[in-house]
């Protein structure tokens, strides 16, 4: 989890590269509406994040059911969204990439092919909410390199690298 640019694809990417784990792109379950919005620069709502934390808690739930272990990349931004993705998935713990905003903004500008742009990184630090001492996670300090983001969550699962 966390605003964007904070390395969430690249992170379960190397991840996924390590554990083996199946994946979902948390952006690629956001309506045609919601993809739109971002991409005029335009923040959502919490009424227009319901159905796509909805859609990607029904695949964390398909993994669970199945007995799975799974990386998904989302926001997460407040903790009613983190709230709604675990109802019913007790199982699902989270891995915050916080990193400072200049580093967000570099690594925002410098990507390609991505709707969100530079400009809506203001109102996703604003809607924010860490996690809570009592949300079942870790914070990894996303600034690092990615092979050091990646040991660090895989220390936290209780893996080391292969």
């Amino acid at each position: 989890m966390g605003v964007a640019g904070s390395g969430k694809s690249a992170v379960m990417g190397e991840l996924a590269r390590e554990l083996g784990w199946p994946t979902a792109e948390g952006d690629d379950y956001h309506p045609a509406a919601n993809v739109a919005r971002m991409a005029a620069g335009v923040p959502l709502t919490d009424e227009d994040r319901r159905p796509w934390l909805l859609e990607l808690a029904t695949w964390v739930g398909r993994r669970e059911a199945a007995g799975e272990n799974a990386l998904a990349t989302c926001s997460a931004l407040r903790r009613s969204y983190r709230d709604l993705l675990r109802e019913g998935h007790p199982s699902l713990s989270f891995a915050h990439l916080r990193a400072s905003p200049d580093v967000l903004r570099g690594r925002m500008a410098g990507r390609s092919g991505h709707y969100m742009p530079v400009s809506l990184l203001d109102s996703q630090l604003a809607t924010l909410e860490p996690l809570e001492a009592d949300e079942p996670g870790c914070t990894v300090d996303a600034d690092r390199p990615l092979d050091d983001v990646v040991r660090q969550i895989l220390g936290w699962l209780g893996r080391g690298r292969r």
